[in-house]
């Protein structure tokens, strides 16, 4: 299998264009390498301009989409299981990704918003269109997207969870299969189209003027008109009902991420294929672990005689907690690592982060007379007052865990 090429050299523009030169570029090759402009070629030229029209959609549908943006400038295609798509269209748990798994119909199902009506009635596979007296490709009749947000704890991103929701939505009629005619029987011949399905006509096209064969608007290609709506949907073909949805939600995800769930969203009109449910991560804050993408930090408030005399500190974990040794002298702004005890990476679950321990030291507000004197007796022992290097060392530690903070590391 070939391997994939960088997206933006696909497109032919850098890393910091902007969605309007990532837009241009991507119209210039969809023109460049449209499959109506090689109709007259051989096979193999055929086949070759179209995988590069794919590819070029292929690289648009993620450039310009900042999600999928970030997500491939941060892992490139090899982001899940099987990459951006690849490898057949690179799902997981039922989830889809992007990128891959292009259908011709999927590239033409939204080209009108990129490119106006010049592409309309260009050939083929343009929005249901044919041409040089090809049959035309009925559109996809879709149904919308539905969108919901879910929480999740820190334990379910760590180790993902299952979900079962009642979603309220739009499904076939049960009583006219989706028709949206009277017991789904209901209809007469279109008259338009004659039966057929298409209607021919001459259009002019950036390709010039060509006889065009089109879906026939007044059936929408089912060559047939219903003739009495059914009772219970008024002619929609839709019933609004509350559906049980199962779904898995992987480790690792972040707050925010959206996981698209394929045909389970609202169902179309008259049949077709169902919209997609997509699926909104709300992560829920945690009381004691603060997430910095897969690691988690912990700000540990020792008291004095233990950060001088050393001893144990618990530490609370995503399930559980730990026992952690604190060495005798342990500074404030030391920083101590549990290794692979944070979270794993999206759809890697072998790459885990570490829970980094914050040490912080509590000096007390109020002290009693007896207190007073026990830390008095103590304020001019040469191993008590800190020297010049040992200050020099604490306030490095300090800035740099500042600058960190301002850089939003």
């Amino acid at each position: 299998m070939a391997e994939k090429r960088d997206y933006y050299e696909v497109l032919g523009v850098g890393k910091n264009a902007t969605p309007d030169e990532i837009k241009k570029a991507y119209r210039k090759m969809a023109i460049k390498y449209h499959p109506d402009k090689y109709s007259d070629k051989p096979e193999a030229e055929q086949k070759a301009a179209e995988e590069k029209f794919k590819e070029a959609a292929e690289a648009y549908d993620v450039l310009s989409d900042e999600k999928k943006k970030q997500l491939y400038d941060a892992y490139g295609h090899d982001m899940g299981p099987k990459g951006f798509g690849g490898g057949g269209g690179g799902s997981y748990g039922g989830f889809s990704g992007f990128g891959g798994g292009f259908s011709m119909e999927d590239i033409f199902a939204n080209f009108g918003d990129i490119f106006g009506d010049a592409f309309q009635g260009a050939g083929s596979y343009s929005r249901g269109y044919s041409s040089g007296g090809g049959r035309a490709r009925k559109p996809v009749n879709k149904g919308t997207d539905l969108r919901i947000t879910v929480k999740v704890s820190l334990q379910d991103i760590a180790n993902g969870v299952d979900k079962k929701l009642k979603i309220p939505k739009f499904v076939a009629c049960s009583h006219c299969k989706g028709t949206g005619a009277k017991d789904g029987t209901a209809f007469h011949t279109c008259q338009r189209c004659g039966g057929t399905g298409y209607v021919t006509q001459m259009r002019q096209t950036f390709l010039g003027a060509q006889q065009v064969q089109s879906v026939c608007p007044e059936c929408n290609g089912e060559g047939k008109v219903i003739t009495e709506e059914c009772s219970y949907c008024h002619g929609s073909g839709v019933e609004k009902k509350e559906t049980i949805v199962e779904f898995h939600i992987p480790a690792g995800v972040q707050d925010g991420q959206t996981l698209v769930l394929k045909g389970e969203g609202n169902a179309p009109r008259h049949g077709g294929v169902n919209g997609d449910l997509l699926i909104v991560i709300q992560e829920e804050k945690n009381s004691e672990l603060i997430r910095d993408d897969q690691d988690l930090i912990y700000n540990l408030m020792l008291d004095f005689p233990t950060a001088a005399l050393g001893g144990s500190a618990e530490v609370p974990l995503i399930d559980g907690k730990a026992r952690l040794k604190i060495a005798p002298g342990t500074q404030p702004g030391k920083v101590l690592r549990l290794r692979g005890k944070g979270l794993p990476a999206f759809q890697n679950e072998h790459s885990r982060g570490d829970i980094l321990v914050n040490v912080m030291v509590y000096v007390p507000e109020n002290l009693s007379d007896a207190e007073k004197s026990a830390i008095e007796s103590l304020k001019d022992s040469s191993n008590v007052v800190p020297t010049e290097s040992t200050s020099k060392r604490i306030f490095s530690r300090l800035r740099h865990i500042f600058n960190k903070e301002n850089r939003g590391e």
